[in-house]
């Protein structure tokens, strides 16, 4: 896998923090766990159920030896219970089949795909009245 980093950029490397002081890029050459600095959420971020979840899975993948997985798939059955959206709903199943198979970081790319819906169920658009 090819990653292409910008000067100043970081990327999470196995629980490592990488930071580049230049324009590089790298090739994995084998199996490893990365997050790149854009996807990386702080808590500050976690506004929102499946921010939440996001940031545990993050965890996970970011700290492997992390217990936080028993408290994530807790709250990945709440959500499940809790959204009506079917969309939603089917991703977030997807998520958790995922996880039972280890692979968190596509769990991750799932949960931000689920984000504008989330959006707009959190945030509807104004009704417009007719007069």
């Amino acid at each position: 896998m090819h990653l292409s980093l910008r000067a100043g950029e970081k990327i999470y490397l196995n629980g490592a923090v990488i930071k580049v002081d230049r324009k590089v890029s790298i090739e994995l050459l084998n199996d490893v766990t990365f997050l790149l600095e854009a996807h990386v959420l702080t808590t500050n971020d976690t506004t929102t159920p499946l921010r939440q979840l996001y940031f545990m899975i993050q965890v996970l993948l970011m700290d492997p030896t992390c217990d936080a997985a028993p408290q994530a798939e807790t709250m990945l059955e709440r959500l499940l219970q809790t959204f009506e959206n079917a969309e939603i709903s089917a991703g977030l199943r997807r998520v958790r089949d995922l996880l039972e198979n280890k692979r968190r970081f596509e769990a991750l790319k799932v949960i931000r795909r689920l984000y504008p819906l989330e959006q707009q169920i959190i945030n509807p658009p104004p009704i417009a009245l007719t007069a």
